[in-house]
């Protein structure tokens, strides 16, 4: 039984398709299969059932697959303590949420760069902080910069650590709102331009209205900060960021902050990481530190 074959297993049960499981671990698909065979044989058992498009775990195989994540897991462990004491080195996978990628992804490179040279960052930006955690726990990701509601509960096998606060603004187009005060309920007759569900920015807002009764009315779903605040200022609704995401727009002469007396929700950001880094602890805690001082240093431009 090879450690290969059974990471092969985990892969196309995670990805559900051996075609994006072969993506992933960078092979073809016939190697993926062979290994999913070889294991099955090794065990003497059939783990998916291959009449079913894509292929299916059977029941076996689901509870096969359980203890594989346990035994992936322990050899991580492993690897970590062998690993401790070398300096970093290797690839290193890391998430930001589009918001942020677009600010900070390039300085913080440079700076992990010229810092860890031996350490090679794959950095994957535009999805949900949702998306991303679930990526970390599944094992896609080593490490990721993310803004969570506060309160929010990781998961067991994640370590977290808070790097800032910072309040939620309310953005309009400055024409739109010229009064001093206003209410959610009259925010959300505008309606929103918001990140896709996954976002924690919308699931906050979502049940401040829901405590009121309230449903969400969204205009726009956008990933993509530009465009968010773009249509904001042409007036096709009302966006909600965290305060560094309002530096350097072109649209800031068109836009204003809408004081809402009744919503006045605070987000926090996080780095993330699995718990079996080994030498690539530091360079992670660089990652999170180099995240938040470029994002602060936009608060006070």
């Amino acid at each position: 039984m090879k450690i290969d074959d059974i990471d092969a297993f985990v892969a196309v049960m995670r990805c559900q398709s051996i075609s994006q499981a072969a993506r992933e671990l960078g092979l073809t698909q016939p190697a993926i299969t062979r290994r999913v065979q070889n294991f099955e044989e090794a065990l003497g058992v059939q783990l998916l059932d291959r009449n079913s498009k894509p292929p299916r775990a059977t029941v076996l195989g689901r509870r096969v697959h359980e203890q594989c994540k346990a035994v992936l897991r322990e050899i991580d462990i492993l690897c970590e303590m062998a690993a401790r004491d070398l300096p970093p080195a290797g690839n290193i996978r890391l998430g930001l949420t589009q918001g942020i990628g677009e600010l900070v992804t390039l300085p913080v490179l440079a700076e992990l760069q010229k810092k860890w040279p031996d350490v090679h960052p794959q950095v994957v930006t535009g999805s949900s902080g949702q998306l991303l955690l679930e990526r970390l726990e599944c094992g896609e990701l080593d490490a990721a910069v993310l803004f969570l509601p506060a309160g929010t509960s990781l998961p067991k096998n994640i370590h977290g650590e808070r790097l800032f606060k910072s309040k939620l603004i309310v953005m309009g187009c400055k024409d739109e709102w010229p009064k001093r005060q206003y209410v959610l309920e009259q925010c959300n007759s505008k309606g929103w331009v918001l990140n896709p569900d996954g976002c924690g920015f919308r699931a906050g807002l979502m049940r401040a209205l829901a405590m009121q009764g309230l449903h969400l009315r969204v205009n726009l779903d956008s990933y993509s900060r530009s465009i968010q605040l773009q249509s904001i200022a042409q007036g096709l609704g009302l966006g909600l960021f965290p305060e560094p995401f309002l530096h350097g727009n072109e649209w800031s002469d068109q836009l204003g902050r809408v004081n809402v007396t009744n919503f006045k929700p605070v987000i926090e950001l996080w780095l993330v990481c699995d718990n079996t880094l080994g030498n690539l602890r530091e360079p992670v805690r660089d990652f999170g530190k180099y995240v938040a001082h470029f994002m602060t240093a936009l608060n006070g431009s």
